[in-house]
């Protein structure tokens, strides 16, 4: 007797052994497919992509006469400090490398000026060629400089040779496609959209770096400065990270005694918090474009998004570069000064101290300058 079958299963099973050696085919190029990812993803990570592709710092080596391939690649992998990744990611990378492309024993001795930056076939390149090592400049940046001042100077130290490229990449803004800077607003009404983030330090460039280049570095070293528990700090304060460093500019410009960053910073946290006009000379100062301590009612009254005396609140952004210290202050400003209330301050006798003397009445402060002023002509 013959089983009865249930048609549409039937044609199920029929379907089914249709569509199996498909779906078999499908997955089995799914794997491949993956596998090529994977594949092509190693091959990325270890020959194209470089160890860091924002470290244009120079790294010099030295390639001893008859070094073997395995020798170079730990010079390389070494360069920065034993066992930490230098300017390869990897021995092994190296070595398959420079087998696979036949260059093993065209690697020639000498000195080399290198950069994380740079890839294995960029470096293999360099080492094949034997070409002479690019020298390098040092340059350092003084707290409070301005990105004028910086142009002005890395001019005239030779670095750079025209200064108008290296301002308009300042103004411009496009290098601050970064991530660790929030809150940036209104950058097209700055004088410089990168002012305040040119950290001041020491750096080391190739001697024909491109005024792109060395932003870069100064950006990164402000990134590696400035934490991301100063960005939590700023946050508590109910500030943005670009708020902290127009703040912390200001109290660059405005104290010169260690001991009196805090205060400074005390009293614009004050009057923040008043609602009233920071009224800082230096903002004034940036917006004129000049370097004194009074102004006539004219220079006062100047219509400028960096005006502290006619516009309340920070200004349209930092005035210069401030240093560490001073960006300490603007996160943690004197406690003391704070609950005490302190408005006002000037300076003394520039000629005999670089100390300011503090108010917390607007009575107190004007005896003060009145006492004081004579001296600041």
């Amino acid at each position: 007797m013959t089983q009865w079958k249930d048609p549409v299963a039937v044609r199920r099973e029929k379907v089914w052994r249709i569509l199996r050696p498909i779906a078999a085919a499908l997955l089995s190029l799914g794997l491949v497919a993956l596998a090529m990812i994977g594949a092509i993803r190693y091959v990325l990570s270890h020959f194209v992509y470089p160890v860091d592709a924002d470290d244009n710092t120079p790294i010099q080596v030295v390639i001893p006469s008859g070094s073997s391939a395995s020798r170079i690649a730990s010079i390389l992998y070494n360069a920065r400090g034993q066992d930490e990744p230098g300017l390869i990611v990897s021995t092994a990378s190296f070595k398959v490398y420079v087998d696979f492309t036949g260059k093993a024993h065209a690697l020639k001795a000498g000195t080399y000026v290198l950069s994380r930056n740079m890839t294995i076939p960029e470096i293999v390149n360099i080492l094949c060629a034997g070409n002479e090592a690019r020298r390098v400049t040092r340059f350092t940046i003084p707290e409070g400089y301005t990105a004028a001042e910086i142009a002005q100077a890395l001019y005239e130290a030779g670095i750079l040779e025209e200064q108008e490229e290296f301002l308009a990449l300042c103004k411009d803004g496009t290098l601050l496609s970064v991530g660790y800077l929030d809150g940036i607003q209104n950058a097209s009404d700055r004088r410089y959209a990168l002012e305040g983030y040119l950290f001041p330090d020491t750096y080391e460039v190739y001697e024909d770096a491109a005024p792109a280049d060395i932003l870069k570095k100064m950006l990164n070293r402000f990134a590696v400065v400035f934490t991301e528990e100063d960005a939590e700090r700023a946050r508590t304060l109910n500030l943005t990270t670009d708020q902290v460093i127009a703040l912390a500019s200001m109290i660059e410009k405005e104290a010169a005694a260690d001991e009196d960053f805090a205060r400074v910073s005390a009293v614009f946290h004050n009057r923040l918090r008043q609602g009233m006009p920071l009224e800082s000379c230096a903002t004034l100062s940036y917006a004129l474009g000049v370097k004194k301590y009074t102004f006539t009612d004219t220079e006062l009254s100047t219509v400028s998004p960096y005006n502290t005396y006619r516009n309340k609140g920070l200004p349209v952004g930092p005035i210069c570069n401030p240093g560490r210290a001073a960006i300490q202050a603007a996160l943690y400003p004197s406690e003391e000064y704070l609950s005490e209330g302190y408005l006002y301050f000037c300076n003394m006798n520039p000629k005999q101290t670089n100390r300011l003397v503090f108010s917390k009445s607007y009575q107190e402060h004007q005896r003060n300058v009145l006492k004081y002023s004579p001296f600041w002509e």
